[in-house]
Order: structure tokens, then sequence, then C-alpha cells
């Protein structure tokens, strides 16, 4: 059994336990580019109120919505909010973000969502170990790719997953994934929107993956 992970294009991705409980990340509207998927979910993490990933009411059914810095758990499963800014001047330009852990099947996932700075060591300290990074690398709203690539650098992931850059579909003025990936060297795309993640065989994972939201 593993854990599978999908990506929807910018920060929206949707988590999927071993026993089927359905995590989704930063959903967004038809504005962003993307299609939002026709999908019913347990739980809806957002992490800041822009309306590229808060769009909630695009989710079947009743989720669970999880919005802002607490502890929270969920059909077993546990997961953090983290004051953090969308700039990197304490939110004076764009607000404050909550960056989320969440530990499902022995594995711990970090969304960072509009990140905007680098993390603090009591901050580090408190979000590892991390055993999947989902990190903005787009700049512009973000931190950029020499930024990400440092995070990484301090985190420490077993793998990391690029979101929120510029791609053909995306209306945002972001740059592509292909600086990150100059920076971080080793790493891998993958022709579909999903992996699965088994925590008995790291060693088969690449330690960046790009994911693809077109399929």
């Amino acid at each position: 059994m593993s854990m599978k992970i999908q990506w929807f294009g910018h920060a929206c991705f949707l988590l999927e336990s071993e026993t089927g409980v359905k995590v989704m990340t930063d959903p967004f509207d038809d504005s962003v580019g993307y299609p939002m998927p026709d999908v019913a979910v347990d739980i809806v993490t957002v992490s800041h109120h822009h309306h590229d990933h808060n769009y909630t009411s695009a989710i079947r059914g009743e989720p669970t919505v999880i919005d802002g810095v607490g502890e929270y758990s969920v059909g077993n499963i546990p997961i953090r909010g983290y004051l953090t800014y969308h700039d990197d001047v304490i939110g004076e330009k764009r607000g404050e973000n909550t960056l989320y852990t969440i530990d499902m099947d022995g594995m711990r996932i970090c969304h960072c969502g509009d990140l905007g700075h680098r993390l603090d060591m009591v901050k580090l300290h408190n979000v590892m170990p991390v055993d999947v990074l989902m990190v903005p690398v787009g700049g512009t709203f973000t931190i950029d790719a020499a930024q990400a690539a440092k995070l990484v650098e301090d985190i420490k992931p077993r793998l990391t997953i690029p979101m929120h850059f510029k791609t053909r579909a995306l209306s945002f003025p972001l740059d592509p994934v292909d600086r990150f990936l100059r920076i971080m060297g080793n790493s891998q795309r993958i022709d579909s929107n999903q992996i699965e993640i088994d925590k008995d065989h790291w060693e088969e994972v690449p330690p960046v993956v790009v994911l693809d939201y077109k399929k």
C-alpha cells in the first residue's frame, strides 16, 4: 500500500492515504487557468485567502476545511498550521500565509502555501523532519527558485515537489520551474500528475519530482 499524491496545478494537491482519506490543498477558481477537479474529499487546507488558494466551494461533499494556524486531527490525520507570511516584510505587502504539516501513512508532508520568506530556526525545528516538501518556486508573489532551493537545503526532505510556477495554462506572471531544477540538479519530470509513495521504498523516489498537471 502507498500514499497517492496528485497535482492539479498551482498549489493544489490531492493526498490520498492508504485507508482512502483524501486531503486537498489550496483549491483555486477558474481564473487561474487550470480546471478544478470534480472530486469529493474529506479535508481541505487553505493557506491564505486569495482566490487562487481558497476556492473551497468547488469541492464536492462536505469536507472539513482547515483554515489557519493551529493543531487539528481529522480522520486520524494530524495537521498543524504554522504562521508564516506571503512576503518578506512580515505580511505588509500580501498578508499572512499558513504553512501546513500533514502526517499521513507514517510520513510528514509539508505544504508551504504562498511562502514569501526564509523560515527561522525555530520554525524549521518545529516543522522537521519532513518527508515530502511542496514548495513554491515561481517567485513574484512567493519565494523564488534560489530561495526555494535554500529551503530544501534547510529542511532536507526525502522528496521535493515544486509548485506555484509558470506553465502554459497558468494566467499569472511567474517563473517556470526550470531555474529551480537547474539549481537542484538531480530531478525527474513525470509524465503524469500523480505519484505513489511507499515509505518503505524511498530509494525508488527521486529527490525532486515535477508532476504534470495536464494528465
